[in-house]
C-alpha cells in the first residue's frame, strides 16, 4: 500500500474533480490534479471477475466544504500490459494436420522444387 505524502508539503497534493456520470452511467467523469500533472479521465467501481486495465486502484476522501472534490489516496498503481513480441500480425499456427496436407500438396521437405519423387 502506498503511503500517503503529507499535505503540508509544497507539491504533496492530490485532487479528484468529479463533474458527472460516464456515458453508460457506470462511472464518474473526473479532473484528477497531482503535482505538475492534470489528467481528465473517467473513474469506475472494483468489479469482481472484471480486469483492471490500466491505471490507480484509489481510495477517496470527501474534502469538507467542497462536495465535488475528494483527496487521492493510491492504493495500488496497474501498469498496462507490455505487448509481447512479434505481436505483429497474426499467429502462426502449424498443426500436425496443416503439415500432411502441406507434403500432400507440395511434396515432402527438402525435395527440389520440380523434381519427381522416385517410385
Amino acid at each position: 500500500m502506498a503511503e500517503d505524502a503529507p499535505k503540508d508539503k509544497a507539491g504533496s497534493f492530490d485532487v479528484v474533480m468529479v463533474h458527472g456520470k460516464t456515458d453508460d452511467g457506470q462511472g464518474a467523469k473526473i479532473v484528477r490534479a497531482r503535482p505538475g500533472r492534470l489528467d481528465a479521465g473517467e473513474m469506475r467501481p472494483l468489479r469482481e471477475g472484471k480486469p483492471l486495465g490500466s491505471g490507480d486502484v484509489v481510495r477517496l476522501e470527501p474534502r469538507e466544504g467542497a462536495p465535488a472534490l475528494f483527496d487521492v489516496h493510491v492504493e495500488h498503481t496497474v501498469e498496462a500490459p507490455a505487448e509481447p513480441r512479434g505481436a505483429h500480425g497474426p499467429a502462426q499456427v502449424a498443426s500436425a494436420g496443416y503439415r500432411e496436407s502441406w507434403e500432400r500438396i507440395f511434396g515432402p521437405a527438402g525435395r527440389a522444387a520440380g523434381t519427381e519423387a522416385p517410385s
